[in-house]
């Protein structure tokens, strides 16, 4: 008998992945702590709560029965066993199985076969604490189903993604609402809500700008007016302008090749236009951070100078004043000398007019340095 090749290496990725992430033994309250993946079953733009006990195998199940179907998810909160789950029904790489249970990963997209894997940050500007919170998104992307996973727990605008409400009918929670939003765009498939999760990301970078943009002209304002703190403070901004600025940049990188992509496999022209101006917007912030990071080295280059300059005045006040107390301390010393042979020592006014010569010394060595400015 013939023995029937894997041609796609299935059996061996499922091989792999048995062996690498074994399933843990979970407890039974471990489990039902588990947040629920948020579920929708799209038929041409219309996004239906799928039926209940459906798991992830169902889903590709439904999608694939037409092409006008999709199935998205969205994990809140992914737990190994869950991405275990979808490992299995999607056959995925091990790599990319790897990178979901790890996280911590750069801005990237890979391609193995026909899965897109994709990490992507958003940013959030915490005003009080002057800092920039990140969230790392995965998003795994396949011809008629489309998963986001959200490492770090929590959604775009930085609340808990354990909160959200899937109550509704058909609709996501309100913070989410926006990917299901425009049918005509659903029609268009997955690739259409990974740029909907971009867009969204990139329109918080505008927020975080701001909020740099207007510590910087605080900084700005501190440096002139002679603050000694504001050192630390321009030294903190500049490592959050330095994260923000790989973010945006790496986040750019993701999109010019998500952008080759829809060209490479015949993308309608309408989404690519949509992802030409979330890749503009982000050459745009881009620009701004860097602009911002080198007004910031400016900044740090003028303080510097200006604390120098303030140095060298307190140096130039302590050596006009040691000038001034040596004069007299001389005139002093010299006239302390036990010599028998000093004609003053036996004069009726030496002490007067040695007092008066240190007083006159000392007064004309400040007039001198309060004329040029060293006093």
């Amino acid at each position: 008998m013939q023995k029937k090749t894997d041609v796609n290496g299935s059996s061996r990725r499922r091989d792999i992945l048995r062996r690498r992430y074994a399933p843990v033994t979970t407890a039974p309250d471990a489990r039902a702590s588990e947040t629920a993946p948020l579920t929708r079953w799209v038929t041409d733009g219309v996004a239906e709560k799928p039926p209940i006990g459906a798991t992830v195998a169902d889903g590709l199940v439904f999608a694939d029965a037409a092409s006008n179907r999709m199935v998205m998810s969205v994990y809140p909160a992914p737990e190994r066993t869950q991405i275990q789950e979808l490992a299995e029904a999607w056959d995925l790489h091990p790599v990319i199985v790897e990178d979901m249970i790890l996280g911590q990963q750069r801005p990237k997209l890979d391609r193995y076969g026909d899965v897109v894997f994709m990490a992507v940050r958003s940013a959030r500007y915490l005003d009080e604490a002057e800092e920039v919170e990140f969230a790392e998104f995965h998003i795994v992307m396949r011809p008629n189903a489309i998963v986001i996973l959200c490492q770090d727990n929590q959604w775009i605008d930085g609340s808990p993604a354990t909160h959200f409400d899937d109550s509704g009918d058909r609709r996501f929670d309100r913070r989410v609402a926006t990917l299901l939003a425009d049918g005509d765009l659903l029609k268009l498939g997955p690739r259409a809500v990974a740029y909907r999760m971009i867009d969204l990301i990139v329109d918080g970078y505008a927020p975080v700008l701001r909020g740099i943009s207007i510590d910087q002209e605080q900084i700005e304002r501190q440096v002139f007016s002679g603050d000694v703190a504001v050192a630390q403070r321009i030294y903190r901004l500049s490592q959050e302008i330095i994260d923000m600025q790989h973010t945006t940049s790496s986040v750019g990188e993701v999109v010019q090749r998500l952008q080759k992509d829809f060209i490479r496999h015949g993308v309608p022209e309408e989404l690519r236009a949509y992802l030409e101006d979330v890749a503009d917007h982000l050459t745009r912030d881009n620009s701004r951070v860097a602009e911002y990071r080198e007004s910031l080295s400016q900044i740090l280059s003028v303080n510097a100078t200006l604390v120098a300059e303030r140095q060298n005045e307190d140096m130039k006040k302590i050596s006009g004043w040691a000038a001034i107390l040596f004069a007299p301390t001389l005139i002093g010393s010299i006239y302390g000398m036990n010599f028998d042979n000093m004609p003053e020592l036996h004069w009726a006014f030496g002490y007067p007019v040695a007092l008066a010569g240190m007083v006159a010394l000392a007064v004309f060595l400040y007039w001198v340095f309060k004329h040029s400015k060293w006093m």
